[in-house]
């Protein structure tokens, strides 16, 4: 496993206080930004529904304390005090043994920095622990950016909904991945998962941290 333990991010879960700054990010990253009250559905009344932010420590940790992938399993379940700064967010719902992820969204500024690929494989591996047996999704037929990394993790294309998009009824393709249980597709998760903690390993903290 690669330590990452400088790497000043956790994961944890979304509560109603990070409800005004998710807002914002919707706001930057979709043309149907979610309302207020959808989120304070998900988080209060959704009994299906898994939601979590991507937060920026308020100063790294201590270096050769713990992994970062380790941190990130304790965080989704005991978040720590001094996360302060939100940098992205992504949830799914979990129906039965199929994880539908609803949003995958990371501040304008942040983005290119493997940030959001980092919240794709949160949740992939979250799923999986609450007993999912695969993944899917919509995305716009336009959006060749979100494609190309869904399809980096094994997601294809399994139908497509006609006009799904109000605002110009632009076509939804639905994606999904293999059966998590797939010899190949672990390998696949595998290697991608250590490919991404590489490169977040060699980017400086400098690079990661300097819109803050």
């Amino acid at each position: 496993m690669i330590d990452l333990a400088d790497l000043p991010v956790v994961v944890k879960p979304m509560r109603l206080a990070h409800i005004p700054v998710i807002l914002e990010i919707e706001r930057e990253s979709f043309a149907l930004p979610w309302p207020e009250r959808a989120y304070r559905y998900e988080l209060t009344q959704n009994d299906l529904s898994h939601y979590y932010v991507l937060c920026l420590r308020s100063a790294p940790s201590p270096s050769g304390v713990m992994p970062l992938w380790q941190r990130l399993w304790q965080t989704l379940h005991r978040p720590p005090a001094d996360v302060d700064f939100v940098l992205g967010h992504g949830g799914f719902w979990l129906m039965v043994d199929e994880a539908h992820i609803s949003t995958l969204a990371v501040r304008a500024a942040w983005r290119r920095r493997g940030l959001g690929e980092l919240l794709l494989v949160v949740l992939l591996d979250e799923s999986q622990r609450l007993g999912a047996s695969r993944a899917t999704l919509e995305v716009r037929h336009s959006n060749a950016a979100a494609q190309a990394l869904y399809a980096k993790y094994g997601f294809q294309q399994a139908g497509r909904r006609k006009a799904y998009y109000s605002d110009n009824r632009e076509d939804a393709l639905i994606l999904t991945t293999p059966e998590f249980s797939a010899l190949d597709y672990r390998d696949l998760i595998c290697a991608r998962r250590n490919d991404l903690w590489r490169r977040l390993a060699e980017a400086s903290l400098d690079k990661i941290t300097r819109m803050h």
